[in-house]
């Protein structure tokens, strides 16, 4: 396992954070990507991994990514993503449903394009994609985002299809409510009275650490086992629109 390398993007902060954390504990040289430099080199210099600064939506800044990376991986976790905004349709702002559709979709696409000859040339890789329970139904106000995490299911399901037969594996990821620092602080531009309604109440919500844990798990399955979809939920969260909040 030593010699075996994984890259994660949007690793500055929650699930790719941890997701880079338990990667290396189980003996992956880990190359932790995202915008903030500063806190990827923090992270890479904690678990010996390797920090590259990547902005998945500029191809430039993705193929030095891969470039970094070199000729071999053997495990892609595309996590770099995010909500912004909550209007409804009516009132929506087409710029934030570009930005969800191009950090999601078109994001996770390029580096998977990018690193697939390394993961193809590991004869053993993973492509495992963070997707959403928001990615298999809709729910007012999450129009943008539901549509953009449709199409990471979406991307993931194709790829599976189209690499049958080669020596990578498939999977995604679709977490419920995960408390994390930043993405609904994110999606409602700051507002952290907003941010922290969402969890109001309900006990126990998900965390990064949960989420990754099931990360490195399919990580260090056997070669010919593929956990094509894998949906997480806290408890208390038994559906979208169900959720158990206590006062």
């Amino acid at each position: 396992m030593d010699s075996r390398t994984a890259v994660v993007t949007g690793a500055s902060s929650g699930i790719g954070a941890a997701s880079a954390r338990a990667l290396a504990a189980e003996g992956f040289r880990v190359f932790c990507a995202a915008r903030r430099t500063d806190r990827v080199r923090e992270l890479a210099a904690e678990i010996d991994g390797v920090a590259v600064a990547c902005d998945v939506t500029d191809p430039d800044s993705v193929a030095s990514l891969a470039e970094a990376v070199g000729e071999v991986c053997h495990v892609l976790v595309n996590n770099a993503g995010g909500a912004f905004g909550s209007d409804p349709i009516e009132s929506a702002d087409p710029d934030d449903w570009r930005a969800m559709y191009e950090v999601n979709v078109i994001g996770t696409l390029q580096v998977t394009q990018a690193l697939l000859p390394a993961l193809r040339a590991s004869g053993d890789g993973l492509v495992l994609t963070m997707g959403s329970t928001a990615g298999r139904i809709a729910y007012e106000g999450g129009g943008g985002y539901t549509a953009a995490k449709h199409g990471t299911q979406v991307l993931s399901e194709t790829l599976r299809l189209e690499l049958c037969g080669e020596p990578i594996r498939v999977s995604e990821i679709a977490p419920g409510m995960v408390r994390t620092d930043e993405f609904s602080l994110v999606r409602f531009g700051g507002d952290q009275e907003k941010a922290d309604a969402v969890y109001a109440g309900v006990p126990d919500p998900l965390v990064a650490e949960d989420v990754a844990d099931a990360v490195a798990w399919i990580a260090t399955r056997p070669s010919h086992v593929n956990i094509d979809e894998l949906v997480i939920r806290p408890r208390a969260q038994a559906a979208q629109h169900k959720v158990h909040r206590v006062e």
